[in-house]
């Protein structure tokens, strides 16, 4: 079962069944309250503790707000291009990645507050951050390893929701293609800390300490300026 509510203070709360879950939680992600139970579980139950939280969550929503809505007015500046939304006079969608800008022409009577519209251009921003992860990072990632003396087996960019990258025990590197979103030194820092993964598979000291020396002492200001980004 999942289906979506709205309430008039908590916003969009997401209510799901999952066979993996054993108990009833709640998570929250870019604005969005996600309620999880048990098969066999009950939704007015679900719809209580959520009540019985609902302090605890507002609080974690001004943390962790919704992302604004795409929009003719939105402006965006990735590592590689800017992004430019616009109003036109055909009646369908398109979008063109020239010259450094991105454009996404929007039929003039859209409306930006409508899921469907938001889903489409946000599905034409995933596609042009894609096609320059994939361009740009497998490369970066590989200077960066004979820079610094790391080996890895494998490059895959992926549409991660949680994390901007990970290292499996076989040393093959997943990237995220929102690390596109990044200014470029936070891309190398993402990319460096995986890179250390491939020695240390764990966040332990010597883990930190390899970080560290190869970031130039800034693993700890680079790791804090992470935060203030989101993933798309």
């Amino acid at each position: 079962m999942e289906k979506t509510i709205q309430d008039k203070e908590l916003g969009t709360i997401l209510l799901r069944t999952s066979p993996r879950a054993t108990r009833y939680t709640l998570k929250i992600s870019k604005g969005t309250i996600t309620a999880t139970m048990p098969p066999g579980g009950n939704e007015a139950r679900m719809l209580a503790f959520i009540r019985e939280n609902k302090e605890k969550l507002l609080i974690a929503l001004a943390k962790h707000p919704a992302r604004p809505l795409l929009t003719d007015k939105t402006e965006m500046q990735t590592a590689t291009f800017r992004l430019h939304i616009f109003r036109t006079d055909r009646a369908n969608f398109y979008m063109k990645l020239d010259n450094g800008i991105l454009h996404i022409a929007c039929p003039a009577q859209t409306g930006f507050t409508d899921e469907r519209v938001q889903k489409l251009l946000k599905d034409f921003l995933e596609q042009a951050l894609r096609h320059e992860a994939r361009r740009l990072l497998p490369s970066r990632l590989l200077d960066l390893a004979s820079q610094h003396g790391f080996t890895c087996t494998g490059v895959k960019i992926f549409n991660s929701k949680s994390h901007w990258g990970s290292c499996t025990t076989r040393r093959s590197i997943n990237l995220s293609l929102s690390l596109m979103l990044l200014p470029w030194p936070l891309i190398d820092y993402v990319l460096l800390h995986e890179l250390c993964h491939t020695i240390e598979m764990n966040h332990s000291d010597r883990f930190w300490k390899l970080l560290n020396e190869i970031t130039e002492n800034r693993a700890l200001m680079l790791r804090q300026e992470l935060k203030k980004y989101s993933i798309l």
